[in-house]
């Protein structure tokens, strides 16, 4: 993996122009193209702090291995330049809105002697007349079926209508009614075509017309007593009316329009759109992309519309309006590109009340359950979920099925505010009731493979805690003195029901750590509840005038430590494999199988292993491990960015025991700044209203030098677990 600092150009050779940039591999592909009105702002955005980049650029970036630009005159050049750019290099970190499937067209082929209509998909032919894109394909089949009682044109194949010229027998349709034979010489070629001309007249909107001529036609038989022909029309009326009714009248009879709207999250966006022609919805198109960068609406909304339109040109292909739900900061230049290409004025419009603000909201909820549903299936699928996990055993050659896999993932910046995330998956899916979080300290913070032991050491060991087969941890001098009952003083395992006392010397406060200890055992044995404060120190135990601590000392619970694991995945890769890897033999246990799954090209990483394992890009298997190792990447990032808040905002104050917010107020006003205080006296700190000789010294052993400046979560020592507040 390339490190984005070896190919980083200097903040001053980028020019500040708008632009578009290519990322190119070390193999000289081009795996990225983008554009901005400033080059050096938009291209310092991949290199500030690649840490905290969505996983996709993330990777991204670290797989290129240079970068280089063009300057352009104007916005409009470079989307231009950008979506030749992607249409020329289809790079394949870029959003690309195409199609998991080819929607069908009802096309007819006005290019030849005898048109014919046809259901097409795929890429579109010069001389072929176009309508929809229609969803299902069996709307339209249904729809042609209808017309061709109507307006019979030929519908059959080139095969079928030269054998019917070579025998001089039409085909069935022919025979029904539902073709003009024009390969028996039944029609002319002239007026053949000029049948299909009034065929695509009708499916661009004149249906009334057509409906107001038959019914002409009818009245006209009826009065020449021709009952016959009069039922005919009136079945033609009949059919036409069927047809026009199917599509839904949503807006004024004069509105071309194309529709979107999308709905995003943290990974994919699905998008979709109404073809909205006279008024009437029709057709309907959606994807289901991925993201690689962290974008708005409006973004996604501009690459979307170079994408659709980037291709077409003429009056048929782009419609005289769009409506977006955002608009995108280069409105007017896309708006001046999307009319070129017209040939006539095209208006980008962010409908903001009523018909057109109703068919907006009509659209996004079309897709945003296009977004639901994409991620129930691959993920809620029970058969998506067994295939994934059938084809990881298979391609790691597992012994035992996938029960239970856990995820580990290591946020910070600058190696500043280090935190750790587990997720756990069992049967496929997420329980979020078992994810954990870990503030990594100390030596284990220094770089990510010290902290991946570090995690993966204290997940485990509590796991063998619970199994019997790992003894207690040692006391420390700080943290873990042991009482009387060999609980340790900490509380945080062990000790619940704790609750606050207001009365200053309550019945058994204690000042001496024997007395201390010697009640909560009394206490212990004879069921009932002790009254102990323990102060973290060895030397002595007291108890502050202001409060007193009452617990009630009981066996601690099992924790959801206690469930290994089938599977460890770890993001990244040797080096943190090797860590976790390491962490687990050194703890003895060797039933938990663990990977590491590399963004660079998504190979996954084996213990010991010189090659990785390569999952086809479709796989579920694949797809499974992307969830989990984005999830876990997800929770680490949300939690350092609030621990990472809090440390902006915290106070020196905020860590010393004992300390409410009044006297922290109270300290600050007497002193006004944090260095003051820290260099007053035990004696200048007892002139604070409230701060008595104890306190005042615990307050200067605590602001100390060498003493913690900032408050740390409260977290398990024996779990490395943090303890909600």
């Amino acid at each position: 993996m390339a490190d984005p600092a070896s190919y980083r150009p200097r903040t001053g050779e980028i020019p500040t122009n708008p632009g578009v940039y290519r990322f190119r591999d070390e193999h000289g592909r081009v795996i990225y193209v983008g554009k901005a009105k400033n080059l050096r702002s938009r291209l310092n955005n991949y290199f500030a702090s690649p840490k905290n980049l969505l996983p996709k650029t993330y990777a991204m970036v670290h797989t290129a291995a240079s970068v280089e630009w063009t300057i352009v005159g104007s916005e409009l050049e470079a989307i231009q330049l950008e979506y030749t750019w992607i249409k020329e290099f289809t790079p394949r970190f870029n959003i690309m809105f195409r199609d998991d499937k080819s929607y069908p067209y009802l096309a007819v082929t006005m290019g030849e002697k005898f048109p014919r209509v046809q259901v097409m998909r795929g890429e579109r032919r010069k001389g072929v007349k176009y309508f929809g894109p229609y969803y299902p394909a069996k709307a339209i089949r249904e729809t042609v079926d209808t017309l061709l009682r109507v307006f019979p044109v030929r519908s059959c194949s080139t095969g079928v209508f030269n054998r019917a010229q070579r025998t001089g027998r039409p085909c069935l349709l022919g025979y029904i009614d539902k073709c003009s034979a024009p390969c028996v010489g039944r029609i002319s070629p002239e007026d053949h075509k000029a049948l299909a001309a009034e065929f695509c007249a009708f499916m661009g909107g004149e249906a009334d017309r057509f409906i107001r001529a038959l019914e002409k036609k009818m009245a006209a038989a009826v009065a020449e007593l021709d009952y016959e022909s009069a039922a005919r029309y009136r079945d033609d009326i009949a059919a036409l009316r069927r047809v026009f009714e199917r599509n839904a009248v949503v807006l004024s009879e004069d509105t071309d329009a194309d529709v979107f709207a999308l709905a995003q999250d943290e990974l994919e966006a699905a998008v979709q759109v109404f073809h909205v022609r006279g008024g009437r919805i029709r057709g309907q198109r959606g994807w289901v992309v991925e993201k690689v960068e962290d974008q708005s609406t409006a973004d996604l909304a501009e690459h979307l519309l170079q994408q659709v339109y980037g291709d077409a040109d003429g009056p048929d292909r782009i419609p005289r309006q769009v409506m977006l739900p955002q608009e995108p900061e280069n409105a007017a230049e896309l708006q001046a590109w999307l009319s070129t290409l017209r040939g006539s004025k095209v208006q980008i419009h962010v409908p903001k009340r009523g018909d057109k603000a109703a068919l907006i909201s009509t659209v996004r909820e079309n897709a945003e359950q296009a977004l639901a549903l994409h991620k129930s299936r691959r993920a809620g699928d029970i058969t998506t979920r067994s295939a994934g996990l059938q084809q990881l055993q298979e391609a790691l050659d597992l012994p035992v099925a996938l029960l239970r896999i856990e995820c580990y993932d290591i946020s910070h910046v600058q190696g500043t505010n280090v935190v750790a995330s587990m997720v756990v998956v069992e049967d496929g899916l997420p329980k979020k009731s078992d994810y954990r979080r870990f503030a990594i300290t100390g030596d284990a913070a220094r770089d990510d493979t010290s902290a991946m032991y570090d995690v993966i050491s204290r997940r485990f060991r509590n796991y063998l805690l619970d199994q019997g087969r790992l003894a207690a941890p040692e006391a420390t001098e700080a943290t873990d003195a042991p009482d009387a009952t060999g609980i340790a003083a900490t509380g945080v395992t062990g000790v619940t029901g704790v609750t606050e006392a207001t009365a200053p010397g309550a019945a058994g406060a204690t000042d001496a750590p024997a007395a201390a200890a010697e009640q909560a055992a009394s206490a212990l044995a004879q069921g009932g509840d002790t009254a102990v404060v323990l102060e973290q120190t060895a030397a002595e135990i007291t108890v502050p005038e202001e409060t007193v601590l009452e617990a009630t000392l009981t066996p601690a619970p099992k924790t959801k430590f206690a469930y290994p694991p089938n599977l460890v995945v770890v993001d990244g890769g040797p080096p943190q494999v090797a860590a976790a890897s390491r962490a687990l033999a050194d703890l003895g246990i060797t039933d938990v199988f663990v990977v590491g799954l590399a963004k660079r090209l998504e190979e996954v990483w084996l213990s010991d292993d010189d090659f990785p394992v390569i999952l086809p890009r479709s796989s579920e298997g694949l797809f499974l491990l992307q969830r989990i190792r984005d999830e876990a990447h997800r929770f680490a990032i949300a939690y350092h960015r609030q621990k990472r808040g809090k440390a902006m905002t915290v106070s020196v104050l905020d860590g010393v025991q004992g300390l409410g917010p009044a006297k922290r107020k109270a300290l600050m006003k007497h002193f006004g700044s944090a260095k003051k205080l820290k260099a007053a006296s035990v004696e200048e700190l007892q002139q604070v209203p409230g701060i008595g000789p104890a306190m005042a010294a615990s307050l200067k052993r605590q602001l100390a030098p060498g003493a913690a400046d900032e408050a740390a979560p409260a977290v398990n020592m024996a779990t490395g677990e943090i303890i909600e507040s």
